[in-house]
């Protein structure tokens, strides 16, 4: 088994039900590939989020998931791009962990938000130049309105977001 699956062991905690946490990670990645998200790439994000060290090898993912090194590596690399993992060399060791990012939710969502800028900045200067009284520039207007709407309410979220966090007591 896996060293991340025997954490709580370890500390004492009463060991976790593993069935359900293999239940967890299946419907989580289910939904994140149903949005959208890679298949495998879904399975190891939501295998790294059922850890409780937020980081893990390839091999106990390998393990863990019951799939290949190179579905790993394909699943790693697309989570690296997407600034959703990253990969830290274990001490003394020539391993990797993949480790997800402190604030990941946080942090995704603030990356959209400049991907919600430069959209926004597209659509107007489609719109601009479709022009404003035709009906392909109108509906490119709307969407650049839409989406600099996003970004306000966007913005606005993540500021009582970091305000409620604080209230929760987490680590």
């Amino acid at each position: 088994m896996a060293e991340d699956v025997n954490d709580d062991v370890k500390t004492g905690a009463d060991p976790r039900d593993e069935e359900a946490v293999s239940r967890f990670v299946e419907r989580f990645a289910a939904q994140l590939t149903e949005a959208g998200m890679q298949r495998m790439a879904a399975r190891v994000f939501a295998r790294l989020l059922a850890s409780d060290g937020g980081s893990m090898t390839s091999a106990e993912l390998g393990e863990a998931l019951r799939i290949s090194p190179a579905a790993v590596s394909g699943a790693v690399a697309y989570l690296s791009q997407v600034n959703m993992v990253s990969r830290e060399r274990e001490p003394g060791s020539r391993r990797d962990r993949y480790v997800l990012h402190n604030e990941l939710w946080y942090e995704t969502f603030t990356r959209r938000d400049q991907i919600l800028t430069l959209w926004e900045k597209t659509l107007r200067d489609g719109a601009a130049g479709l022009g404003p009284d035709s009906p392909a520039g109108a509906r490119v207007a709307e969407t650049a309105a839409f989406f600099a709407f996003m970004q306000t309410e966007l913005l606005s979220l993540m500021d009582r977001w970091r305000t409620h966090r604080a209230t929760l007591n987490l680590p």
